[in-house]
């Protein structure tokens, strides 16, 4: 398989840099795979799970947004947060989604309010998603 140069940063670390056959990106718009030779493209990142595949293993990790960069020189993410599903703090993202819940009922409506919303249902979906993967 045709490899292609993947860089993954955060604003505490560059978390990976490297060769890979694939990277699967939770997208803003939806979900998305990347492979060699890729189209130029730039996306929002919404909080969820990015699988990267590189010499036949995956590597699963947990994103709490950021975007996403596509290029002649391969993939290049800039995550907002980068964990592995190990060692994420379930109870510290729980904590977070009722802040975020609390948040929202104060906010009026308009933009503001449909953003927060939007973010919020991301991260509950991310919850909803570590449920299931912890039970496999």
């Amino acid at each position: 398989m045709v490899t292609f140069h993947f860089e993954l940063v955060s604003p505490e670390k560059l978390s990976f840099s490297g060769e890979v056959d694939q990277v699967d990106v939770p997208g803003a718009e939806g979900d998305f795979g990347v492979l060699a030779g890729h189209a130029p493209l730039i996306a929002l990142i919404r909080p969820g799970i990015m699988t990267v595949y590189s010499g036949g293993e995956q590597t699963r990790l947990v994103v709490l947004g950021g975007f996403a960069e596509v290029g002649p020189d391969g993939l290049t993410v800039l995550a907002d947060v980068v964990t592995s599903l190990e060692d994420l703090d379930r109870a510290a993202l729980k904590a977070q989604i009722a802040s975020m819940e609390e948040r929202v009922k104060t906010i009026e409506q308009g933009s503001l309010l449909d953003r927060e919303i939007a973010r919020l249902d991301h991260f509950k979906a991310l919850d909803t998603h570590l449920q299931g993967t912890a039970m496999h």
